[in-house]
């Protein structure tokens, strides 16, 4: 985990705002300590939930989307470190281990066009960069017994939690993934909508639901591809659910668990599936927060569920004033998933 720069108690003390009277996660969420092994820290440390944040936006990039995204890490650690400590939700539960330095990569995608062949090049290589290294992480919390919380970041990083829970299960995993995209594109070299495939075609992805697709924004081509490989790859949409009210929300996750219990799997959540939420590829239409939030609980408390990955947020491109608004809502997230621990 060389590319890993932990996440120290002084680090945790500049985004906590102390408050007479109050506890605050910040004052109780476990941190690496100096000069300690990180595989040691995971093995030891007694909180379940260990956060890594993958401040990126490279994957995007490399899918003709929108720039941003790298911001949600640090967003998201001022909002949770601020949470209240209580008798709901104990920070204590959880442990920063830190976040993936891609500060050179960022740097290097500064000026590249992805309207480019040889620069779209450049930026798969380096997506494929990113994967060993999140793949490795994740390897390592896995088989330290933890639950890895992911914040990214682009969506092209469910091709590493995939691949590190598999290689550290032995065996391929599942994953349900609440998106308006299926990320199932063809294998055409790496980036933000085709981690899914990836992971399928190198066998570390087992079954695979996507929960509420986009019909306007799901191409042909893609569909016909799940439909050939439907005992393992499943959806339903949105549209279905919400619009034309064929399918009930609740029977719907419960149809989809139904399909990954069977094996450990991932809990993927894509902020582009909620209306007007700063993102990548931002939507009028989608998901309420209260029916992600009801998700992430619904799908966590299943004892298989081995991470919780949230990504493409971008607060970068959302409304100067009230920009915290995306770490408020990865904060909720978190806590939704770490509570399922309790009941």
């Amino acid at each position: 985990m060389e590319k890993l720069i932990p996440f120290t108690i002084s680090d945790l003390a500049k985004v906590t705002n102390h408050r007479s009277g109050e506890i605050k996660f910040g004052e109780k969420i476990l941190t690496v300590p100096k000069d300690t092994d990180l595989i040691t820290f995971l093995t030891n440390c007694e909180a379940q939930y260990i956060l890594l944040g993958i401040p990126e936006d490279i994957g995007i990039r490399a899918n003709y989307g929108r720039p941003g995204a790298a911001s949600a890490w640090e967003s998201a650690l001022k909002s949770i470190a601020n949470i209240q400590h209580n008798r709901f939700c104990k920070g204590s539960q959880i442990a920063i281990l830190g976040h993936l330095d891609v500060t050179s990569e960022m740097q290097e995608v500064a000026h590249l066009d992805f309207n480019d062949i040889d620069d779209r090049l450049k930026l798969s290589q380096l997506v494929e960069k990113i994967d060993k290294e999140v793949s490795n992480i994740i390897f390592n919390i896995v088989k330290a017994g933890k639950t890895p919380i992911i914040i990214g970041g682009g969506h092209n990083n469910s091709y590493g939690n995939i691949k590190g829970s598999a290689l550290a299960k032995g065996k391929p995993v599942n994953a349900v993934n609440f998106d308006a995209h299926s990320d199932f594109r063809i294998l055409e070299g790496r980036h933000s909508g085709n981690g899914f495939s990836y992971a399928y075609e190198e066998g570390f992805l087992k079954k695979y639901f996507i929960f509420g697709l986009h019909e306007n924004y799901t191409s042909k081509s893609v569909l016909d591809i799940i439909k050939k490989k439907e005992d393992r790859v499943r959806y339903n949409t949105y549209d279905s659910v919400k619009i034309r009210r064929e399918k009930d929300f609740f029977s719907e996750m419960q149809h989809a668990l139904d399909f990954v219990k069977t094996d450990s799997f991932g809990i993927e959540v894509d902020l582009d599936a909620l209306p007007n939420i700063a993102s990548s590829a931002m939507t009028p239409s989608g998901f309420s927060i209260e029916e992600l939030r009801q998700f992430v609980s619904y799908f966590g408390k299943h004892k298989n569920a081995t991470y919780l990955h949230i990504c493409e947020g971008a607060p970068d491109l959302g409304e100067e004033k009230n920009n915290h608004l995306i770490g408020k809502l990865i904060g909720y997230l978190v806590t939704d998933f770490i509570k399922t621990s309790e009941q």
